[in-house]
């Protein structure tokens, strides 16, 4: 995925989870922030981010604040991007073979998950999660407890049950990931769950991108432990 018009800045502080104070050129810009999770560990003051071009020209904030650098290490933040980027590598990539329809946002049950994919016979649905958290190349999910997460994973291992291929998968948001954990730590029932839906039959895999300030794209798979 490309994004538009995209200025560079330095993060002075967070007001609260939608909104930044960034100042580029010497001027201070309010920004909307692409990722309502803590971020605690990219969005230091100081750190160089990149803001994005609002495309409505009548939102009353003009920018999204959508990438960090963490040290050497570029971060896309934009909670948005997994499922654009997922999107198009699940048409381009040829990992799901032949795909007849790849339809966003379907409803099974009481969940919406982030994709529904149809090929010959087979029936998949798919949960895309964004990862941000990184220590020492081992990137982590969630940041924060998420019990919509933990909701999607046991509907999943019901449509795997129902016979249906279940997917969840985690997009890197960055190029220098070689492990994927869930964060215990944070939130243990996330964790307990995503080993139970594996165990279930659900499809555990992670990806890390390749990033520049204008651009998003999956490179690879990493290898996951649960």
């Amino acid at each position: 995925m490309t994004y538009g018009d995209i200025e560079e800045g330095v993060f002075v502080s967070r007001p609260n989870r939608f909104i930044a104070n960034v100042v580029v050129d010497g001027v201070n810009r309010v920004c909307h922030v692409k990722n309502t999770g803590r971020c605690r560990e990219l969005l230091l003051p100081g750190s160089r981010v990149f803001l994005a071009r609002a495309a409505n020209p009548e939102r009353k904030t003009k920018y999204d604040l959508v990438a960090v650098y963490k040290n050497d290490l570029l971060i896309n933040m934009d909670s948005q991007a997994p499922n654009k980027v997922f999107g198009e590598w699940a048409a381009e990539s040829g990992f799901f073979g032949r795909t007849d329809l790849i339809k966003p946002e379907c409803v099974y049950k009481n969940s919406r998950f982030d994709f529904y994919i149809e090929g010959g016979e087979r029936k998949i649905f798919v949960e895309v999660k964004g990862v941000t958290l990184e220590e020492n190349g081992v990137v982590m999910f969630p940041d924060a407890p998420t019990e919509r997460g933990v909701k999607h994973l046991r509907e999943l291992a019901d449509c795997a049950a129902a016979g249906y291929e279940a997917h969840v998968f985690f997009v890197a948001q960055m190029a220098e990931a070689r492990l994927f954990r869930p964060n215990r730590a944070t939130h243990p029932e996330f964790a307990e769950a995503l080993t139970a839906a594996a165990e279930s039959g659900v499809r555990v895999s992670c990806v890390k991108c390749a990033v520049t300030p204008k651009t998003l794209e999956i490179d690879g798979f990493i290898d996951v432990e649960l």
